[in-house]
């Protein structure tokens, strides 16, 4: 149990860590929430016209996940892994540095699936690539991947029930960090890749 509230702990540190804060201020851009939708993920740091600080956020948000998950394994077994990831993904949706104020969890979501079962990496850029592809919608293909693959995982036998559990559980706060491109997409009104703008916050993933 002590092993599992280290990994907890760990993950949360590791996790909370703001990538897009820290390399935008370093690259001298000033503080990334003043500008776009606010957020301290990689679509608001894009904003900025830097795509190669907007592609070191995406890969640093996705890999603090990954890498809590293998260090906690390599010292503490799988509960402790599947524990660093929860940890990591809370921290970047709630890092106590900025006031529980963080992203919306895909990058890091998708490094927990990276280190907890890498087919499932795999499926969910899959099912984000054919839906971005039909409709044109980033939100919409994250929602629908986080939703689709850690049950078809499940249901084809590929993870275990525990694991299945927690990745679902990941999914569901991922969707409530959605809730208000959810509400654009009842409404018709989320934007499409590629598309201009007047709300600057309307795809943020």
């Amino acid at each position: 149990m002590l092993a599992i509230l280290v990994a907890l702990v760990f993950g949360y540190g590791l996790g909370s860590i703001p990538f897009g804060l820290v390399l935008t201020r370093a690259a001298g851009l000033g503080d990334i929430r003043s500008i776009g939708s606010g957020n301290i993920g990689a679509t608001n740091v894009l904003r900025t016209g830097r795509k190669g600080l907007a592609a070191a956020t995406l890969l640093a948000d996705v890999f603090k996940g990954t890498v809590a998950i293998l260090i906690a394994r390599q010292f503490a077994g799988e509960g402790a892994a599947m524990a660093a990831g929860v940890g990591a993904f809370l921290g970047h949706l709630f890092p106590v540095w900025l006031g529980f104020k963080g992203g919306k969890g895909v990058a890091t979501y998708i490094g927990c699936l990276l280190g907890l079962h890498w087919p499932a990496a795999l499926a969910f850029c899959g099912v984000w690539l054919a839906m971005a592809g039909i409709f044109r919608i980033s939100s919409l293909a994250a929602l629908t991947a986080s939703a689709v693959v850690p049950v078809a995982m499940w249901i084809g036998g590929w993870v275990s029930t525990t694991l299945a559990a927690v990745l679902i559980a990941l999914a569901v706060l991922v969707w409530i960090r959605h809730k208000e491109n959810i509400a654009r997409l009842l409404a018709g009104t989320e934007p499409k890749i590629g598309k201009k703008k007047d709300a600057p916050a309307a795809s943020d993933v």
